[in-house]
Parts: C-alpha cells; sequence; structure tokens
C-alpha cells in the first residue's frame, strides 16, 4: 500500500519546481523505503530541473542524502528498520565486467528500485540519480543504502551522497594524491572544496586553490588550501601555478570546472609526468584542440572521474569516522538548512555563487 508524502517535482523544462504530494509503495523485493531526514541541494538537481540531463519529465528530485531505513522488501538481509544511512547512486551489481574486474567503483549496471513513484494521478516519477530524496520518504534499492554512525549528523553526512564524495575521490581515488605531494584545484565550489579536504586528508604537502571568487577562495582556505590564486588578478594561471612549485608544476592537477579552457589549464600546470583529474561535468557541445605532440612529450595520466571513482560501503563510512573524529569538516560545506518549499530558492542562490550547499532538513 502506498503512503502520502510531501515532495518536490520538476514538471517541465526550466519550470519552477513544485511541492506536491507523491506516493511512495511499499518496498517490493531487494527495495527500501527511507525516511529521509535531510537532502542537499545540487548542480545536478538544477540539470535534470533544467532538462540538461534527459527529457523523462517528472522529475522527483533530490539526491544528497541521509536517513533512516523504515522498512524493507523480501531478500533484504544487510539492512533492517531503524538503520542510519546515506544514499548513494553506485550500487554495485557484483557481476559486471568492472566489478568483475575487482574495480566496483566502475560498475556498469547499477542498482535502483524497480517500481516507480508516483503522482497522486498515477503519473509516474522519475527520481533524480535512482534517489529521488526531496521528499519526506523515497523508495531505492537496498544496495543504495550505506550504514554508517548513527550519531552522526544527517545534514552534514548527507552530502557524501554526491558533491562532496566527488571532490574528495577526485583526489583521494581518481588523482592518487598521497603524503608529500602538490595539488592545485581549479575551481572552488562544494565539489573543488571536497577535493581540496580530500588532498589534505590524504597528506597533501601543499594545495593551490584557483577561483575567480574572493569568497570562494577563502572558503577553499578553511578546508585546507595552503595558496590561493584569483584568476581575475593573474596574467596566467599556469604560471602562477608553475610559481607555487618551484617552476614544475603540480603533481595532481583537478579541474572541477569542465570547461575547454580550464581543463587546458590544468594541463599544462601539472609537472612532466603529473596527473590531470576531469571531475568537473562539460556540456555536450564543448570541444578540445590542442596540438598531439603536447599529450606525447609530457607524459603522466589524463583521467576522468566518476562519482570520486567511489565505493560507498568503502568510503562512506571511513568518510564519517573522520568526521566525527574531527579531521574532515562536513559541516563547512553546509551554508544553510531549509525547507522543502525553499529548494527553488536555493536553486536562485546556487546559481549566484551564495551558497556551497543548501540542505533541506526534515
Amino acid at each position: 500500500m502506498a503512503q502520502e508524502v510531501r515532495g518536490v517535482v520538476a514538471r517541465g523544462k526550466g519550470q519552477p519546481v513544485e511541492l506536491t504530494t507523491v506516493l511512495v509503495p511499499d518496498p517490493g523485493p531487494g527495495e527500501a523505503v527511507v525516511r529521509v531526514q535531510a537532502c542537499g541541494v545540487c548542480h545536478t538537481d538544477l540539470h535534470y530541473r533544467e532538462g540538461g540531463i534527459n527529457d523523462d519529465f517528472p522529475f522527483l528530485l533530490g539526491h544528497e542524502a541521509a536517513g533512516v531505513v523504515e522498512s524493507v522488501g523480501s531478500g533484504v538481509t544487510d539492512l533492517a528498520p531503524g538503520d542510519f544511512v546515506v544514499l548513494n547512486w553506485r550500487a554495485v551489481c557484483g557481476t559486471c565486467r568492472a566489478c568483475k574486474r575487482g574495480k566496483p567503483w566502475y560498475c556498469f549496471s547499477t542498482f535502483n528500485a524497480s517500481q516507480p513513484m508516483t503522482l497522486t494521478d498515477g503519473t509516474k516519477l522519475s527520481p533524480a540519480l535512482g534517489i529521488g530524496a526531496f521528499a519526506e520518504k523515497t523508495l531505492v534499492h537496498s544496495g543504495q543504502c550505506t550504514k554508517v554512525d548513527p550519531s552522526a549528523r544527517a545534514a552534514a553526512v548527507g552530502l557524501l551522497g554526491c558533491g562532496v564524495m566527488a571532490g574528495v575521490g577526485a583526489a583521494m581515488n581518481t588523482g592518487g594524491v598521497t603524503r608529500g605531494d602538490s595539488v592545485a584545484v581549479i575551481g572552488c565550489g562544494g565539489v573543488g572544496d571536497g577535493a581540496i579536504a580530500g588532498a589534505r586528508i590524504a597528506g597533501a604537502a601543499k594545495i593551490i586553490a584557483v577561483d575567480t571568487d574572493p569568497r570562494k577562495l577563502e572558503w577553499a582556505k578553511g578546508f585546507g588550501a595552503t595558496h590561493t590564486i584569483n584568476v581575475r588578478d593573474v596574467d596566467d594561471v599556469v604560471t602562477e601555478i608553475q610559481h607555487l612549485t618551484d617552476g614544475f608544476g603540480a603533481d595532481v592537477v583537478i579541474d572541477a570546472v569542465g570547461r575547454p579552457e580550464t581543463w587546458k589549464q590544468a594541463f599544462y600546470a601539472r609537472d612532466l609526468a603529473g596527473t590531470v583529474v576531469l571531475v568537473g561535468v562539460p556540456t555536450p557541445d564543448m570541444k578540445l584542440e590542442m596540438p598531439l605532440i603536447d599529450f606525447f612529450s609530457r607524459g603522466g595520466s589524463l583521467k576522468s572521474s566518476w562519482y570520486g571513482d567511489c565505493l560507498p560501503s568503502r568510503d562512506f563510512p571511513m568518510l564519517v569516522d573522520l568526521y566525527q573524529q574531527g579531521r574532515f569538516d562536513l559541516d563547512a560545506f553546509v551554508t544553510e538548512e531549509i525547507s522543502l518549499e525553499g529548494v527553488e530558492g536555493a536553486f536562485e542562490k546556487m546559481h549566484h555563487g551564495e551558497v556551497l550547499r543548501s540542505v533541506v532538513v526534515f
């Protein structure tokens, strides 16, 4: 029997979101109903609203979430009602070619709930990233629930569900940052600051934050940046990064913007045999034109980072433990706590760069 809950729905491209009644069915085999406690407002939700992901309207938005398991379906043995979980959109299958190669963070066949959530008239909803957590309760696959320390603050740890994890993982997992490395991060929003925090956790000796906004550069210092570069104040970003790294360039450069010009900066700002990580998401129309000889002569690694190459069952509990120990300041990512009614306003603040994260708290 379906439950009626309040949820935030995007009905059409570019239209303001709507707070409406959503029907959440009882969990079927392998599924779980989660009572959402907090959910971050992510750029990806805005992309859904703008039709930048696909045209499967209406969407039930929200995906950076934490909450408590309310009920589970048949066959679920690793979750129980009352478990505190962070939701994730990488519920690995265990059987695809990536999983069989021992690289489940690349899983090519991740799980989502089989049953749809709907509007009261029966219209099926497309949940953002298979989660749909701008709602009082949501239906997910049990593999999308990662148990973590129940004493952790939901508004903070829920952010591991997308943006913060994407940044932290870009540094620690994809970029392989290690003790003593020099790291530059281009773009200091939520993902970029996550990368800065990840580089600090990994033991980087020098962390250079690059942005056009003085406010964001100040935020970056709080997450561990040892140096900052305001793009508007310098002639050439590459030269500035080289100057701060003894003329060589950084060991790892992370592009958290995802534009051709920032990727080129990242490419040329790294040391010989250094690593470039692209975690900012380009649009389909963007193109890159560069001399092929530069790729050969500079060596190193050019990587893209999907969800920070994370494995939720491995990374979420570890990062929550670091947060609980005071070694990873997840609270600093939470700029404001809002209600479901405030989502549309949060999109506007995000557009103007006024927040790292607005978080819906129930």
